[in-house]
């Protein structure tokens, strides 16, 4: 007698195409595993077995194989990066071990010594760093320009400019570009554009399907969602994934097997969990613009935001990050994030649990004070990512919290 078919040749998982966000959350990438367990399992093994010789020389020769060698791909690594691919809308997606590995990987396929890249003036600290110090050793020059001011963007470009890099919402003032506008300069003037959308997510923003050619994430954020695994992802066209991938090998800067099971295991509740952060971040922004011991509050969800109407347009909820100036400057935002209690003081964001940290000292304190102040950056600024705590417990503690700041 033939052997019983397994539940996964009875009920083949479905395929991603056609369903909702929510349900690709879960399903998308399933097709990628050949075993019937729920729950995919793990490849924790550095190297596979070959069948002979010439397949070898064959895996060598390949782009990307799924069981030749880890630092190369891995079955549990393929089935996070179809997920993200099919939640992102794109071709293909590439995961690598940090969203800077991600980022750093997306530069060198994209510039070579003689272009230009541009990049949006409020950025992560370790992009500027990149731009400002790495890249100009191998002969790439870079430049800052507001992403906020189209104009400001369309005059910055030269002609070796290769690859515009943007974020939006920006880390960490929160501001918002147009993305509609930023993908179509690029189409026009013919320049590559990325952005990072990891204070978004997909469940927030999609700026492929807005023109832009690539999105990169610090999965380690909401994608993970709980503060326990490090890593990156590019999304894009398969062309672009194909050559990233080749400085991927060779960088080294690989996803772990455990860690993109962590990160499969956190998008199946991605979308729940952002819309909870969303709705819970409006509140807490909200109740901070009404305490008198704070000067302003950052957040594209409240009308009183510059860009509230783009964000609006643009994004189907405004995220879990905020930022805030507390009166009294550094000190008294120290005495602040000292007193909190359920809020913890720590850097990243995308969690579970409610983080706070004070940018110009901590994520942005290697920046020269010049490019701080160009970012928007001021010395009594925090940020504030939301995790999943009740609201009354987050209003309460920072309550205390800034009636601790004016002591």
């Amino acid at each position: 007698m033939p052997p019983e078919p397994r539940d996964s040749e009875r009920n083949p998982p479905p395929a991603a195409e056609g369903l909702a966000f929510s349900t690709r959350a879960i399903h998308a990438g399933a097709h990628l595993n050949r075993t019937s367990a729920l729950t995919p399992p793990i490849f924790q093994t550095s190297t596979f077995k070959l069948p002979s010789a010439a397949a070898g020389a064959a895996f060598t020769k390949s782009t990307a194989p799924s069981e030749f060698y880890t630092r190369w791909g891995n079955p549990t690594t393929k089935q996070f990066e179809a997920a993200l691919a099919s939640l992102e809308g794109s071709e293909a997606a590439l995961a690598f071990s940090s969203g800077m590995g991600a980022i750093s990987a997306l530069f060198f396929t994209a510039l070579s010594a003689g272009d230009h890249l541009l990049v949006g003036r409020s950025i992560y600290s370790g992009v500027s760093e990149l731009a400002n110090v790495f890249l100009p050793r191998f002969g790439v020059e870079s430049s800052f320009a507001d992403a906020g001011r189209i104009e400001d963007l369309d005059r910055a470009i030269r002609p070796n400019t290769k690859l515009i890099f943007v974020e939006s919402p920006t880390n960490p003032t929160l501001d918002v570009c147009d993305l509609d506008a930023v993908a179509a300069l690029g189409r026009r003037r013919g320049v590559l554009t990325a952005i990072d959308n990891t204070f978004a997510t997909p469940v927030n923003q999609r700026p492929l399907s807005r023109g832009f050619d690539v999105v990169v994430h610090a999965a380690t954020k909401f994608l993970g969602g709980h503060s326990d695994a490090t890593a990156g992802v590019i999304c894009g066209s398969q062309q672009l994934i194909d050559r990233a991938w080749y400085h991927l090998k060779l960088i080294g800067a690989s996803l772990s097997p455990f860690e993109a099971w962590l990160l499969l295991r956190g998008l199946k509740t991605l979308a729940v969990r952002v819309q909870q952060q969303n709705d819970t971040t409006l509140e807490i922004a909200r109740f901070l613009a009404s305490r008198p011991e704070v000067e302003r509050v950052h957040y594209p969800g409240l009308e009183s935001h510059p860009r509230h109407a783009l964000a609006r347009r643009q994004m189907t909820g405004f995220g879990g990050v905020l930022s805030f100036e507390v009166r009294g400057g550094l000190a008294a935002g120290a005495r602040l994030v000292e007193s909190l209690r359920v809020i913890q003081l720590a850097v990243s964001l995308g969690g579970v649990e409610s983080i706070i940290q004070h940018p110009a000292s901590m994520t942005h304190g290697t920046l020269p004070e010049e490019e701080i102040r160009k970012a928007g950056i001021e010395p009594g600024l925090l940020r504030l990512s939301i995790g999943l705590e009740d609201v009354e417990d987050l209003r309460r503690d920072l309550a205390q919290g800034l009636d601790a700041s004016c002591r």
